[in-house]
C-alpha cells in the first residue's frame, strides 16, 4: 500500500502520540513492557494500536446500556473509517472530528496517531475494521454452536489485532497471516478460560455448546459457576486446542523482521505461560481471575530482552 498524505498538522499528530502512550502506559497490560524492545518509531506505532484496541474495548463493554455501547462503537466506527486511507475525504482535507453524540474530546485524539501508523506501515484497514466488528458482534452474540464459529470470533477479535502487528515489525514469506492468525485465535482461547466466571457473571457463554455436550456439561452449569469433573474435561478439551495453535503459530518468529521477533516471542511467552496457569487453576476460575506472578512475567521479559530470539525458546 503506498503511503497517502496525513491531512493532520505535524503539532496535533505528536499530541495524538502523547495520549496514546499515556494510555498504554497507564492500562498495566502485560504486553506493554514489549513494545520497549522496538525502536522508536515502531514503539509509538504499537502504542497508537494498543491504545485504538483498548478504546475500542472499552466502548463495547463498558458499563453504559447495551443500546448505548451500539452506537456508541458504530460512531466510533464511523470516526475511524474517516481517517483511514480507504475513507479520506474527496478534498483531501482533515476529517471533521467530534460530530458523533458519544464520542468526546478524549477520544479522537487517538485518532491521527492511528492514521499516521496505518500510513507510515501500509496496514490494510479492513484488519483495523475487523477488531471493530468482533466487538459488535459480541454485544448481540451470547452463544457459539460449534468450535469452527467460536474460532470465527476468535479471528475477528484475537487474529486480526495481530495481522495489524505485523505490518508494524515486518515479515515475509507467504504463511505469515495464516501463522499470526493462529497465534491470535490461541490468545482470545487462553482469554476466553481466564474470564470465564466474569463473562458467565455478564450471562455470557463463549465455549461451544457443541463441546458442553461433548463434555456433560451444561449452559446453565457455566452461567452458576459450578466446578466439576466435566468442568475440568471441558478447559482442559479447550486448553489443549489453544496450546495447538501456539505450537503451529510460534513458527512465525522466523518469519519476522529482527526487531519484531523479540516482542513477538514476548508476547507468546507471556499468554502461553497465562495458559498454563489457568489450566492449572482451573477449579479457581470462578473465584478469581488468574494471572502470571510479577516474578514469572519479569523472567520471560528478561529471557526475550537478553537472550537471541529462537523458535525453541517459544512452545
Amino acid at each position: 500500500m503506498a503511503c497517502a498524505p496525513n491531512p493532520f498538522a505535524d503539532p496535533v499528530i505528536h499530541a495524538s502520540y502523547a495520549r496514546c502512550r499515556e494510555i498504554a502506559r497507564r492500562a498495566g497490560s502485560s504486553f506493554y513492557p514489549s513494545f520497549f524492545l522496538l525502536p522508536r518509531s515502531k514503539r509509538r506505532a504499537m502504542e497508537a494500536l494498543y491504545a485504538f484496541m483498548r478504546h475500542s474495548d472499552d466502548l463495547a463493554d463498558g458499563p453504559q446500556p447495551l443500546e448505548h455501547r451500539r452506537q456508541a462503537l458504530a460512531e466510533w466506527r464511523g470516526l475511524v473509517e474517516a481517517v483511514l486511507p480507504s475513507g479520506m475525504r474527496a478534498s483531501g482535507t482533515a476529517p471533521v472530528l467530534g460530530e458523533a453524540a458519544t464520542v468526546g474530546l478524549s477520544d479522537v485524539l487517538l485518532l491521527p496517531a492511528l492514521a499516521d501508523t496505518v500510513r507510515r506501515f501500509g496496514i490494510p484497514p479492513e484488519h483495523l475494521l475487523a477488531v471493530l466488528d468482533g466487538l459488535a458482534m459480541d454485544l448481540d452474540v451470547r452463544a457459539y454452536a460449534t468450535f469452527d464459529e467460536l474460532q470465527g470470533y476468535c479471528r475477528l477479535v484475537g487474529s486480526a489485532p495481530g495481522l495489524v502487528c505485523l505490518y508494524v515489525w515486518g515479515f515475509s514469506g507467504d504463511d505469515a497471516l495464516d501463522l499470526a492468525g493462529r497465534c491470535g485465535v490461541a490468545f482470545q482461547l487462553t482469554n476466553i478460560l481466564r474470564d470465564l466466571g466474569q463473562d458467565a457473571a455478564g450471562g455470557r457463554v463463549y465455549l461451544p455448546e457443541s463441546d458442553l455436550r461433548e463434555c456433560g456439561y451444561t449452559r446453565d452449569d457455566l452461567l452458576c459457576g459450578v466446578v466439576n469433573e466435566p468442568f475440568e474435561r471441558l478447559v482442559l478439551l479447550e486448553g489443549s486446542r489453544a496450546r495447538s495453535l501456539y505450537h503451529e503459530g510460534a513458527d512465525l518468529i522466523d518469519r519476522l523482521a529482527r526487531d519484531g521477533r523479540r516482542m513477538f516471542g514476548m508476547m507468546t511467552s507471556l499468554y502461553h505461560h497465562l495458559l498454563d496457569e489457568v489450566l492449572r487453576r482451573r477449579r479457581e476460575l470462578f473465584v478469581r481471575r488468574i494471572r502470571l506472578g510479577a516474578w514469572s512475567k519479569l523472567r520471560i521479559a528478561a529471557r526475550w530482552a537478553l537472550l537471541p530470539p529462537r523458535r525453541s525458546s517459544l512452545p
